[in-house]
Parts: structure tokens; C-alpha cells; sequence
């Protein structure tokens, strides 16, 4: 495999706007329509895009640790960094190192081999921690190199991580998406089977595959009125695109005083997320209290579900995975 900057950056040519992450290829590379399709992501059975619209609320660190909830609650786990600029499912995993390559596990009797297990060959393999598989942009480019992509660029990238990574069976994939309401969030709503319909619906089998694999989103958001008036722009998008809104995460609801345990809105009373909450008719699927070793936690690499399993706030994150399990009609074996 080509060094990571050869590959990275050598992206200026035509070539690259196909294959961007500059995969090796067998056979004929595999293109897509103009008009995008939504499709399920292979060996993934649920889908759960977490969003904001607002940069700084916490919405990496919330998806982390719902990825790990669920792996603890006995589920196949994976979360999917999809921020191409700002990478920090690494950071927060205490992962680096260049992914290694797929190599067919069929046994195609053709020779040359066809086209659909030649696609099977020269996918990414994700880098494994504390029993979640995770993939990132951060795992190809140097920890501090910049990645200088336009849209195209950016698009084409998010298509390969989408489709183009050998998840090897997962229950449930956590998408952490960036900040926004742009061409990412865009791109993966028209490549991945986003269900609009109610929950239960989400269940409906498709023809020749497993279960509707992407039920919906949740919409991360902290009581901070700039930060609510950004999720109102996240919730109305995904109403645009017709997906399902599983439901909003309060994050840095409280702080709670490790003297007097006396608490404070430090941000703001949490009635106005309850308000957005009834405006919109979503669920408020639960509140993380606003508290230091959150932050640390991630900082050292070892999430809050892990490093503290039995606090107050790791119970929080699960209660919220559990909440989104029924949801979703995510049911264990």
C-alpha cells in the first residue's frame, strides 16, 4: 500500500476525484451514478447517523460513548468518523496507524474474478478498541497534516468510507458526523438507507437483504441558546431529507458541585431544550451531566463508558443506547 501523504495528497489528479482515498483496485473500479442510490452498508444490520449543527457540543464524545454502550449491552459495535477535516473518533479510541487491507474471503470459482467478489477485495479494515471497530479519515493522513479537499473531493472520500470498509458483521453502526448541515451530512443521508418512517417500520425486511439498516439520527445539542437555535437548523434538515429523528441528547445539562452537591444550569435552564423538544415532537432521549472527567476522559483516550463504567455519567450514556435500542427494535441474542 502507498504511503499515507503519497496517497493523501496526491489527490489533485483527475484520478483521485474516483478513488480519493487512493485504494488499490481489482478488476474494473467500481463508479457511481450521478444520481446517488441509498443503499445498506455490507455486514452492518442498524445504521444511527449523531448529528449537531453546531460545532462544540460534545457530539464526538456522545457518539463514542453510545458505540461503546452498546457494545457493552452485548451488541457488534462500530462507530464510522465521517468529519474528513476534523477527525476525533482516533483521539478519543487512542488509535493511529494506517489501516491494513481486506483480502476476499469468497471462493469465486471465475478467473479472472468477477466483479462482485473483485469488490470484496482492498477494503479497509477497522482498527479495533475496547470491542468497537472504529474508521476515520485520521487513520490515513499524517496526525497533523491538513487534509485541503474541495466538495467533490470530500464527497467521492465519504462514498469509500461508506461503502468501501469491511465491517465483518455489525448489530449497529454509530455514524459521527460533523458539525453542520452540509455537503456531508447531505451526501450520506443520499448514499445510506436513512429511514423516514416510524421506528417500528424500520424493521420491514428488504428483498434478498437483512433489516432496514439505518433507522435515523439523533440530534446532539447543549441548554446554550446558540447551541439550541443550531439543532432546530439540524432537526428541520433531516425533516428536509426525510429521515427519522430518533430523538436529541442534552449534553452538559448540569453540574453538580462535588461539595455541597448543589447543581446549576451552567448554560442555560433545560426547559428550553424541553420546549424545542415539544415544539418538534421529538424525544428527549436523556441529559449528560456537565462534568470535567467527561472531557478527560477522551483527552486520555479511554471514553467515559470504559474508564468509569459504574459513575453516574457512564449510566447516563447507557440508559441513552438502551432508550435507542427499543427504538430501533435493536433486540440482543
Amino acid at each position: 500500500m502507498r504511503s499515507t501523504l503519497a496517497r493523501s495528497f496526491q489527490a489533485l489528479k483527475p484520478l483521485y476525484h474516483e478513488n480519493p482515498l487512493g485504494l488499490p483496485r481489482s478488476g474494473t473500479p467500481p463508479t457511481w451514478a450521478k444520481r446517488p442510490q441509498r443503499r445498506k452498508i455490507t455486514g452492518v444490520e442498524k445504521v444511527i447517523a449523531v448529528s449537531s449543527a453546531k460545532g462544540g457540543v460534545g457530539k464526538s464524545t456522545v457518539a463514542a460513548n453510545l458505540s461503546l454502550a452498546f457494545a457493552r449491552l452485548g451488541f457488534r459495535s462500530g462507530v464510522l468518523d465521517t468529519d474528513i477535516f476534523g477527525p476525533s473518533i482516533p483521539t478519543l479510541f487512542n488509535l493511529s496507524g494506517e489501516p491494513r487491507l481486506s483480502k476476499s474471503k469468497s471462493h469465486c470459482s471465475e478467473r479472472p474474478i468477477c466483479r462482485t467478489h473483485a469488490a470484496l477485495d482492498n477494503q479497509l479494515v477497522p482498527l479495533t478498541n475496547y470491542g468497537v471497530k472504529t474508521m476515520s479519515m485520521g487513520y490515513l493522513v499524517g496526525e497533523n497534516a491538513p487534509v485541503v479537499w474541495r466538495g467533490p473531493m470530500v464527497m467521492k472520500a465519504i462514498q469509500q468510507l461508506l461503502h468501501e470498509v469491511d465491517w465483518g458483521g455489525l448489530d449497529v453502526l454509530v455514524l459521527d458526523l460533523p458539525p453542520g448541515t452540509g455537503d456531508t451530512q447531505l451526501t450520506i443521508t443520499q448514499q445510506v438507507i436513512l429511514d423516514g418512517r416510524p421506528p417500528l417500520i424500520c424493521a420491514i425486511k428488504l428483498p434478498g437483504s437483512s433489516t432496514n439498516v439505518a433507522p435515523g439520527s439523533v440530534i446532539v445539542t447543549t441548554p446554550h441558546t446558540l447551541a439550541t437555535k443550531d439543532a432546530v437548523k439540524g432537526i428541520n434538515m433531516f425533516k428536509t431529507v426525510d429521515v427519522n429523528i430518533l430523538g436529541l441528547v442534552q449534553n452538559m445539562s448540569l453540574f453538580k458541585c462535588p461539595h455541597c452537591h448543589g447543581e446549576t444550569s451552567v448554560f442555560g435552564s433545560n426547559e428550553r431544550v424541553e420546549r424545542m423538544c415539544a415544539e418538534h415532537k421529538i424525544d428527549l432521549l436523556g441529559d449528560i451531566p456537565l462534568h470535567p472527567n467527561i472531557g478527560d476522559d477522551g483527552d486520555k483516550g479511554k471514553p467515559t463508558v470504559v474508564s468509569e463504567p459504574t459513575s453516574d455519567r457512564a449510566s447516563a450514556f447507557l440508559q441513552i443506547a438502551q432508550a435507542i435500542c427499543h427504538k430501533i427494535d435493536l433486540k440482543g441474542n
